[in-house]
């Protein structure tokens, strides 16, 4: 196999999109997630119909609307037809990359002819895509997006949900509302694979007593085919039709068939377009059946299974994200006896052999898919370094298991995000003009001494405060939309609809905590002083706001019930106006967020935060972090670029936990950064703080983007595996 296959993957048309011949090349373009990331690409599709882009902000759909007779003017409009020829030509030059790409020069001996196969339960492209619920799936989305960017031989796989992760809407009484729209996957930027002969590729998945149809649909993420698995077909039995219905559904024994059906799924998938991967990345534990598959095929062709169970670990390597119980997926041995029995008589194991490849502890019954990934993974990575600490502790005895007794078995690649994705378009704007328009080359290369990145220190103070302020402007008017649409659904009189246009007062310090709502998140810590929180935000002479955004699982009670208190905190004549409540947080809230607010909060409950990005975007865009020192927090933060609530102390005692870091909370905030903030110039700047600024974007940039992340991982991981790899095939 060569590389080639991967960016010429044979796909079916599935609808009618009618261009004129002279921009025919917007069909390809609207099918490749490249213009998710790329703003040119976005405006010329908004100039085609702003009023339609307006409403789907999906090219796919918005190609599908717009009449015939719509392109008569644009074939006249010299304007569009240089933006057209202007885009096209920037797509062509990302796709063909004539002058190599960063991975063919760092390894220009990596085997190509065998790929990095990616498994991630979810996948944050793009908001029109539903296929995420939040953090995992945003940095799934943003490593992909990376490794296009990059060059890698690499291809990911996932599943396709019909209705995917829910919509939430939060009613008058604050009670968060589940909704779950049914998608056309025709009128998304998805095509189904197909044969070169053009047939519809169907893998079959073994399940007691039938097989199950999967379908193969492909999102092309820039130079990465994403491959996504459907079991909503007519050939299946309407009981294993919602197998790949609902992103982390409820039960559980669905939730493991989905399991089931991305990993062995996945593995079919790879061999029935002809990809041999040589690297295996199992992203958390949910695609860790990948492995049970591949043991399968390695004994059909005349190996034990215990040299099979070798074999497979040699070239695959395995994230884990969470120290919390709760994100480590586990089940019920009786459900792992009905689904893998089969397996067990084919490849010559016994149950019992298979149950303890998932045995966290000796004593223990659940079937525990991190274990199964540790046990079958040659190198194993945590996701900042203290949570490579955190979760070396808790799975050391599986190590020693497997005759390594190094300190850290769990090897640290911090996580970091996409830029393209989160920068706003005024400040890609800046970066071009004081860093260079190779801005983007500098992501992957290291920090020693004085770099590239420190052209930000020279961006007169002014400029970047301005740049700031056209993007919290821009979050000022998308929250008082979207604060309209609520007060009305909930009934609102026109006198309280008219007020919401005071909302959001772009003089105040405002301060976003958008994330999910799991307790251990804290996002109602801010509030355990109400009087004292009361002083600090209602001053007439230094306001401050709060915007919070996010969701709880639908299973997730106490979660829901922080909402709740929040939201009715929102509503109270305390602070009305000063705490907002955004309600349906998803990629583009995340997006305005992110690239508006001045300050970010985050207090997980030390050392429960894996790493967190959204902290990473906001700095990026000029923003203060205002964190607890956990995930990538600790390693980010210089005494400078932001501040750090409470100590680097783990606690066993919460509720001292809680007490002190609260005091920490309230007292920076009163004494350095509300005071920094409204310290201002002669003329009218707040020089202290724009300084601060300044050093966020210069120190933690490069350092927390995903193209160091993805080049970390080339370097640590899947190098070194393919190598191992080029052995055994």
């Amino acid at each position: 196999m060569h590389q080639d296959i991967l960016s010429n993957l044979p796909t079916l048309h599935v609808t009618e999109i009618e261009l004129p011949r002279e921009f025919e090349k917007l069909y390809e373009m609207a099918y490749n997630l490249w213009w998710a990331w790329t703003p040119e690409a976005r405006d010329l599709f908004s100039a085609v119909d702003r009023e339609k882009w307006a409403r789907y902000r999906n090219p796919v759909q918005l190609l599908i609307n717009v009449d015939p007779r719509h392109w008569y003017p644009l074939l006249e409009d010299e304007s569009f037809q240089a933006r057209y020829r202007s885009v096209s030509e920037s797509f062509d030059a990302y796709l063909q990359r004539e002058g190599g790409t960063f991975f063919d020069e760092a390894w220009p001996d990596f085997d190509r002819g065998h790929p990095i196969a990616y498994f991630s339960m979810e996948y944050g492209l793009h908001q029109c895509l539903a296929i995420y619920s939040g953090g995992l799936g945003v940095l799934s989305g943003d490593h992909c997006k990376s490794a296009s960017d990059l060059g890698l031989p690499f291809v990911a796989l996932g599943l396709l949900y019909r209705r995917g992760y829910f919509q939430q809407t939060i009613d008058a009484e604050g009670l968060q509302q589940h909704i779950y729209p049914e998608y056309d996957f025709t009128r998304l930027p998805l095509r189904p694979l197909c044969t070169r002969t053009g047939r519809e590729i169907l893998v079959d998945v073994p399940l007691p007593g039938r097989d199950v149809k999967v379908k193969l649909w492909l999102a092309q993420v820039g130079r990465v085919p994403l491959v996504l698995l459907d079991t909503d077909l007519p050939e299946n039995d309407p009981a294993d039709r919602p197998i790949t219905n609902q992103l982390y559904v409820r039960g559980r024994e669905m939730r493991l068939l989905q399991e089931i059906v991305l990993g062995v799924g996945g593995v079919r998938a790879l061999d029935a377009l002809g990809i041999e991967p040589g690297v295996w990345h199992l992203n958390e534990g949910h695609s860790a059946f990948l492995q049970t598959e591949r043991v399968r095929r390695l004994v059909k062709q005349g190996e034990s299974p215990s040299a099979a169970l070798a074999q497979v670990a040699r070239n695959a390597v395995f994230t884990t994200h969470t120290p919390v119980p709760a994100g480590n997926e586990q089940f019920d041995s009786s459900l792992i006896r009905k689904y893998f029995t089969s397996w067990c008589d084919e490849v010559g194991s016994s149950m019992e052999e298979f149950l303890a490849l998932g045995r966290a502890r000796d004593g223990e019954s659940s079937f525990n898919l991190t274990a199964l990934a540790i046990r079958t993974a040659s190198w194993t990575n945590g996701v900042s370094r203290l949570n490579a600490q955190v979760t070396s502790e808790m799975w050391r005895h599986l190590f020693r298991e497997k005759g390594d007794d190094s300190e850290q078995p769990i090897h640290p690649v911090t996580n970091g995000v996409h830029a393209r994705t989160w920068l706003g378009p005024e400040m890609q704007e800046l970066l071009s003009r004081y860093v260079g328009d190779n801005w983007e080359r500098e992501l992957t290369r290291p920090r020693n001494g004085e770099g590239a990145w420190d052209a930000v220190r020279r961006i007169p103070d002014h400029e970047l405060w301005e740049t700031h302020q056209v993007q919290k402007e821009r979050l000022g008017r998308f929250a008082r939309s979207r604060l309209r649409d609520q007060y009305a659904r909930h009934g609102a009189s026109p006198d309280e609809l008219r007020s919401v246009s005071a909302m959001f007062d772009t003089r105040a310090l405002t301060l976003g905590f958008a994330r999910r709502f799991a307790t251990y998140k804290r996002a109602s810590l801010v509030f355990s002083h109400i009087e004292r929180l009361q002083r600090i935000l209602c001053s007439e002479d230094r306001p401050v706001q709060l915007i919070f955004a996010g969701k709880a699982h639908p299973a997730d009670r106490p979660g829901q019930q922080l909402i709740q208190r929040i939201f009715e905190l929102s509503r109270s004549d305390t602070f009305r106006g000063k705490v907002i409540v955004l309600e349906n947080y998803d990629m583009r809230m995340g997006r305005m967020l992110v690239q508006g607010v001045d300050v970010w909060l985050n207090t997980p409950r030390r050392p429960m935060e894996a790493s967190g990005t959204s902290g990473q975007k906001v700095a990026m865009n000029g923003g203060l972090n205002f964190s607890i020192a956990d995930g990538w927090w600790p390693e980010g933060f210089d005494g400078h670029n932001g501040w750090v609530i409470g100590s680097h102390e783990d606690y066993d005692d919460e509720a001292r936990q809680d007490h002190d870091d609260v005091s920490s909370l309230y007292d920076i905030l009163e004494r350095d950064i509300v005071p920094l903030y409204f310290s201002r110039g002669s003329d009218d700047l707040p020089h202290g703080w724009v300084e601060r600024m300044k050093d966020a974007m210069t120190t933690l940039t490069a350092s927390f983007s995903a193209s160091r992340m993805v080049a970390d991982y080339a370097r640590l991981a899947y190098v070194p595996a393919s190598r191992r790899n080029r052995t055994t095939v």
